[in-house]
C-alpha cells in the first residue's frame, strides 16, 4: 500500500490557550510566523504525501481560510512589489489538495479519524496531529514510510519519556526488533501508575484501513471519548502494530511550555532573525 493521505485532527476547543483560543483555531496559532498546522502540511507533503484531510470542527474556518488562494492580498502584494511575501502567499495556498470533513462535536481523536473513512476508501493513510511539532533533517513521518514499507502495517512514533511524565501519554509494551524499531504487544492509555515501558506514543501515525473495523469496536472512555489507543488495542487483535523511535527534537506546542520552548528553538534557526534574538535573550541576563 501506497501511502498518499494524511489526516489532521483539528477539531479540539484548545483550552489550554484561553482566551487567545475563544476567537482563533488553535492550529493557527503561530510558530514564528507560521500556524501550527502548516508545519504539520508541510511535513507531509516532504514525506511524499499528496492529499490531505483536516477534521475541522466548530470557529475553525480560519484554517480552510489560511490554505485556500486570496486573491484580493494576491493583488494588492503584487502591486505593492512585494513579490517575496506574494511567492510566500501562493506557496500555502499552492502547497497540495485538500479536503475538509467537519466533527460536529468533539468525542476525541478516534471520532475524528472514524469520519474520514469515506474519504480514506481502502487505503492506509498517515495522521498528524498538529500539537506535535518535529524539527528533524529528515521528515519525521517519511522516517515512519520506511519503517511501513518494511512492515506493510501501522506504525506509532514512539518517544522515549521518564517514567513520572508517562501518565500524560499512550504508552506501548514492545519487542525490539531492529534499531528504533519494536513490534506493539499492548498499548496503555496514560497509565496512572506502573507503566508497561517509557515509549510513549507522540503525534504521528501510520494506520491501516483495519482500524476503522476497530473504532466500531471501540466503546467511549473517559469524558464519552473515543480514544485512538483503545482502538489501536483492538487492532492489535487481529493486526500486527509496530512502533517507531523517530529521530529528531519534538515540541508539544499544545502546551504553553513547549509552545515557547518551539517558538525560541525555531527562532534562533531563522537566519533573519537569529543574530538579534541571541543577543536579546543574552541581555536578559538568564
Amino acid at each position: 500500500m501506497r501511502l498518499k493521505k494524511a489526516v489532521f485532527p483539528a477539531a479540539g476547543f484548545g483550552t489550554r490557550f484561553l482566551p487567545a483560543t475563544k476567537a482563533i483555531p488553535k492550529e493557527m496559532l503561530p510558530l514564528v510566523d507560521k500556524p501550527l498546522i502548516q508545519y504539520a502540511v508541510e511535513e507531509a507533503k516532504a514525506s511524499g504525501l499528496e492529499e490531505m484531510i483536516i477534521v475541522t470542527g466548530m470557529g475553525k474556518t480560519a484554517i480552510e481560510d489560511h490554505f485556500d488562494t486570496s486573491f484580493e492580498l494576491e493583488i494588492l502584494l503584487k502591486e505593492k512589489g512585494k513579490l517575496d511575501l506574494l511567492n510566500m502567499i501562493e506557496n500555502v495556498s499552492g502547497l497540495v489538495h485538500f479536503a475538509y470533513t467537519r466533527q460536529k462535536k468533539p468525542l476525541g481523536l478516534g471520532h475524528a479519524i472514524s469520519i474520514t473513512q469515506n474519504l480514506i476508501n481502502d487505503e492506509a493513510f498517515a495522521v498528524f496531529l498538529g500539537d506535535d511539532i518535529i524539527d528533524s533533517k529528515t521528515p519525521a513521518m517519511k522516517q515512519m514510510a520506511g519503517v511501513f514499507e518494511k512492515y506493510g502495517t501501522s506504525i506509532l512514533a514512539v518517544q522515549k519519556v521518564s517514567k513520572k511524565d508517562a501518565h500524560l501519554y499512550g504508552v506501548i509494551k514492545g519487542k525490539k526488533v531492529s534499531p528504533g524499531v519494536w513490534r506493539v504487544l499492548d498499548l496503555v492509555e496514560k497509565p496512572r501508575e506502573n507503566p508497561p515501558s517509557n515509549l510513549a506514543i507522540i503525534g504521528r501515525y501510520i494506520l491501516t484501513p483495519g482500524i476503522f473495523k476497530a473504532l466500531e469496536k471501540t466503546a467511549p472512555g473517559k469524558g464519552g471519548e473515543i480514544q485512538l489507543t483503545d482502538a489501536l488495542k483492538h487492532l492489535l487483535e487481529t493486526e500486527e502494530i509496530y512502533a517507531y523511535e523517530f529521530e529528531g527534537n519534538r515540541y508539544d506546542a499544545g502546551d504553553k511550555l513547549g509552545f515557547l520552548k518551539a517558538n525560541v528553538s525555531f527562532a534562533l534557526k531563522r537566519a533573519d532573525l537569529k543574530v538579534e534574538f541571541k543577543k536579546f535573550l543574552k541581555d536578559l541576563g538568564l
